[in-house]
């Protein structure tokens, strides 16, 4: 298995009036990260706020190109990118005990915290396709080039991890300070990996290892 340290490349916030920094999502132009009562998008270019939709936002937070999903308590919320009218919703696989959220593939890909399991979900449905243990709390989740990483948070300490989608077989750890804890994970598509800070109110950028 391979290991490093995080390269904390930037760091982003704390944001105003936010008090926590939940999920994370990337749409190509602008970072989005949930709030409590708020989905927000920064410019990753200033950090600066450039877009606000009220609605809860408590956990995950995906794209899949037209569509922003936002976990909310014991649902998913599919959210019309350009308008950001809610236009469905689906039950969150953990019941409200979810995490991470990613799309990839065609499905949703949930995280479900202290059961250390992530769950291929159908986004029409919120049908469980399958579930991938961990041995560690799970939080952020997202994919990277045909890979699925996740983040932990446990105690005081939290990592990135690449995994086996198959078999839940750790490839790859990327530990984290411990003053850095991940709440949301999102990676860029390029070589960057966007990490929600939790009660920090920050999101990180860890630089993706060679």
């Amino acid at each position: 298995m391979k290991q490093s340290a995080a390269e904390i490349i930037r760091e982003y916030g704390p944001f105003p009036g936010v008090a926590a920094v939940h999920g994370v999502s990337y749409d190509g132009q602008r970072v989005w990260f949930a709030a409590g009562d708020t989905l927000n998008a920064f410019d990753p270019e200033n950090g600066d706020v450039v877009r606000s939709i009220d609605l809860a936002a408590h956990a995950g937070t995906a794209f899949d190109g037209e569509h922003l999903f936002q976990i909310a308590e014991d649902r998913i919320q599919k959210i019309d990118f350009r308008t950001g009218e809610l236009v469905a919703t689906i039950p969150a696989p953990g019941g409200g005990g979810d995490s991470g959220l990613a799309f990839a593939e065609g499905m949703l890909w949930v995280g479900e915290y202290q059961a250390r399991k992530i769950h291929q979900v159908d986004p029409k449905t919120g049908k469980v396709l399958r579930s991938i243990d961990s041995n560690r709390f799970v939080t952020g989740v997202t994919w990277a080039d045909g890979d699925l990483w996740h983040g932990t948070w446990e105690g005081d300490n939290s990592d990135l991890r690449r995994i086996d989608p198959k078999t839940g077989e750790i490839l790859e750890t990327i530990e984290m300070p411990g003053d850095a804890m991940i709440s949301g994970l999102e990676f860029d598509g390029i070589d960057r990996f966007f990490c929600g800070g939790g009660a920090s109110g920050k999101v990180r950028v860890v630089a993706r290892p060679v």
